[in-house]
């Protein structure tokens, strides 16, 4: 592991004693790593927070200390992510891994809950709010810096043309290499060396399988085929977002039909870059799911 993707021993204690990860063992024997700060008032809805395809569970740790005086916050890592099992599916669809998220908060007894999805994690969130499969269904949907994904018909060239070029650029690299190269696009200019060294740390922890079953799921979902939701929904990405631009998801606010909310100062990566300012938008979230 290259010192790029070191973290002080201060980071990292603080990662451990606060947003310890452990493992939930699901029916059928699957493994979700999670995060959990399992503070604040449990009658309120609990934050369940999906990241993104660079990312994992520990990015959300920021937030969730600012989050824990209030509420719980769990974060997942998704299949293949972390400690979690990945799926069976070599082509993993939204279905599929909102199927896994919906046996995780059965196994953690999760019934009044908001969800949070980032980037591709929205993808995944929105499937499950459509479709809980029998789970009662998130009380609000959050989706920052929604991907929109390439499932949809129109956008076949597009798709191929993206999967041929991630997976190539993750067989010439590697993951230390892709997260050498592609961590700081997911800020902004006015990130700070702290937010940098946490979202270069995470990307270099993904694991090869993994990351091939989400460029799938990036691949082969339109998250507008979840619109409109049956839930009230905010859509949300940073004022700086290079990846999935305000424009863009303007278009997926817009397809849910709601308007889009900014983060200043943010890029892609917004709730690691201005974790007070996202929780703030968490916090009304969970106060509008109360009412």
């Amino acid at each position: 592991m290259s010192t790029l993707a070191t973290l002080p021993d201060s980071e990292l204690a603080r990662l451990h004693e606060q947003f310890a990860p452990c493992n939930v063992e699901l029916a059928g024997g699957a493994v979700v790593g999670v995060r959990d700060t399992v503070a604040g008032s449990l009658r309120d809805p609990v934050l369940v927070c999906l990241h993104g395809i660079g990312s994992g569970s520990a990015s959300w740790l920021d937030c969730a200390l600012a989050i824990a005086p209030h509420a719980r916050l769990i974060a997942w890592d998704a299949p293949g992510y972390g400690e979690s099992t990945p799926l069976p599916q070599a082509r993993p669809t939204a279905r599929d891994h909102a199927r896994r998220l919906g046996a995780l908060l059965q196994a953690l007894a999760i019934d009044d809950y908001v969800l949070v999805g980032h980037s591709l994690g929205a993808l995944t969130a929105a499937a499950h709010a459509a479709d809980p499969a029998g789970h009662p269904p998130p009380k609000r949907l959050v989706l920052l810096s929604p991907a929109r994904g390439y499932g949809a018909p129109e956008a076949a060239a597009q798709r191929e043309r993206v999967r041929t070029q991630r997976l190539a650029a993750l067989d010439a690299l590697g993951i230390e290499g892709m997260a050498r190269e592609r961590a700081g696009n997911l800020l902004s200019a006015h990130a700070d060396a702290r937010a940098r060294a946490w979202v270069h740390w995470n990307m270099a922890r993904l694991h090869e399988g993994g990351y091939r079953q989400a460029v799938e799921l990036l691949c082969g979902t339109d998250l507008t085929a979840f619109a409109p939701s049956p839930m009230p929904v905010q859509v949300a990405c940073g004022a700086l977002d290079a990846v999935t631009p305000p424009e863009a998801c303007a278009e997926v606010a817009q397809a849910f039909g709601v308007e889009l909310s900014l983060l200043p100062d943010a890029g892609h990566a917004c709730y690691v870059e201005q974790p007070q300012a996202a929780a703030r938008l968490l916090r009304e979230a969970l106060a509008a799911a109360s009412h």
